[in-house]
This record gives C-alpha cells, structure tokens and sequence, in this order.
C-alpha cells in the first residue's frame, strides 16, 4: 500500500505557540518548496492556535497535516489531510505509548480512522521537552535503536518510524542503524537540522527529513536550503 509519506524528502513542523521571522507570512512558509507541513509542539497547544495555523496555510496547496500533543488540541477541519499522531516507544509514561490514545479515542465521538495514523517516536535528546514530557529513556544504542525500529514495524504495523532529537544534531551512524532494521516503513528524522549540508547529512540515511525550530528562529530562507539538502540527498540515493 502506498502512502503520501512514501514520496516526501522534507516535512516542516510548524509551532502554534512561537511566532514567525519578522516580515514573513504563511504564504512565504507554503513556498519553502517542503513537501508536507505538520503543525504540532509539545508545550502551550490549544486547539485556537491550531485552527489559526490551519487556516492561515490551507488556500496554499502544501499537504497539512496535525500531530496533537494531546487529545484536547486535536481539531477536525477539512484542510487537513490528516492527523499523524505520535507514540513514543521508549517513553517511560506509557500515557504516551497508548494512554493518551486510549482518552483519544473514549472522548472523540466519529473519530476519522481514514485520516488518522501514528508516528513511531523513538527519543533520544534527553534535555529536549519531548523528553521531558514523556520520561523518556534516552539512553539508546545505534543496536537499541534499530531494535526499536524492527519492534515498531514488525510487531506493531507501525507505517512510520521517527528518530527524534528535537533540538540537537543526532548521530548520523544511529540513525543509519534504524534505517538498516527497516524493510518498508518510512523513516523520519527530526533534530537540529539548520541548512543544506545538515540536511543532506541526514538525508542520505532518514528518508524524510523534519524542520522545525529553524522557521521560528531563521526563517523560511534557512528552509528552503534544508529542503535543497534533503532532495539533494535523496536524488542522489535514486
């Protein structure tokens, strides 16, 4: 089965809670050339920001997606294309494994299955909010990591695998090492990806390369050098 996943180089995460680069409009995000835009945080998520982001990108034609950090931010909107919602797997609170889910699914009243599909996190900067937020056991080998990954496809469906880093460069060599334990699932990568080079780094091992704090920080001209970076890598893979 083919997924949308199946052909994107480059998603951009866009936080509700932090503001644009001064001057810049969500016309000018659309046009960074990402294949995918994923509107999500950890912390400050209410269901107005999200709604003001979907609105603000919706006329522009770039697939949206939401990843709710809880259930009470989800929104149902048909701009979406979908909801690609995390589950953390070396979480230490397994509220975040299947808690938060199971809540998901007991309050939501026809919830939209066809939309709806989850994201294998595997954490790894112990000093980011994700890992905060979720206790997660950072302290992961190259050899624990591909396991997790093999455990997320093989035992658990999982359709996406997604190293995370959230705020530091993570190491190329373990991320490799989950790419290498994957037969189908399409691995992303998300972590102190700031320009071309870094995204190209990556993306020779990740097959989906995710931006996120460099909007907030840089704007949309420091992302569009990490999509030339990610299609880069990945042509050069072809």
């Amino acid at each position: 089965m083919t997924t949308p996943w199946d052909e994107w180089d480059h998603v951009l995460k866009v936080d509700p809670d932090k503001e644009l680069v001064a001057g810049e409009t969500f016309e000018d995000v659309c046009a960074t050339g990402t294949d995918a835009i994923e509107i999500g945080g950890t912390t400050g998520m209410t269901k107005e920001k999200m709604e003001t982001v979907v609105d603000a990108c919706a006329k522009y034609g770039v697939p949206l997606y939401q990843e709710p950090s809880n259930p009470a931010v989800v929104i149902d909107d048909d701009a979406l294309d979908g909801y690609l919602i995390p589950t953390v797997f070396n979480a230490g609170d397994s509220f975040w494994v299947t808690g938060a889910h199971k809540e998901w699914v007991r309050i939501e009243n026809g919830l939209d299955w066809g939309r709806t599909h989850t994201e294998a996190y595997i954490v790894l900067n112990p000093d980011s909010s994700v890992a905060e937020y979720t206790d997660a056991d950072c302290d992961q080998s190259p050899d624990d990591v591909a396991a997790y990954a093999a455990v997320a496809e093989k035992l658990f469906g999982q359709e996406i695998v997604y190293i995370e880093y959230s705020g530091t460069f993570g190491d190329p060599e373990t991320v490799r090492a989950a790419q290498d334990a994957l037969a189908e699932a399409t691995l992303f990568y998300g972590g102190g990806v700031g320009d071309y080079d870094t995204a190209y780094e990556m993306g020779q091992h990740a097959d989906v390369v995710v931006v996120g704090d460099l909007l907030h920080d840089e704007g949309c001209a420091a992302v569009r050098e990490t999509v030339e970076g990610a299609k880069a890598a990945s042509d050069d893979a072809a």
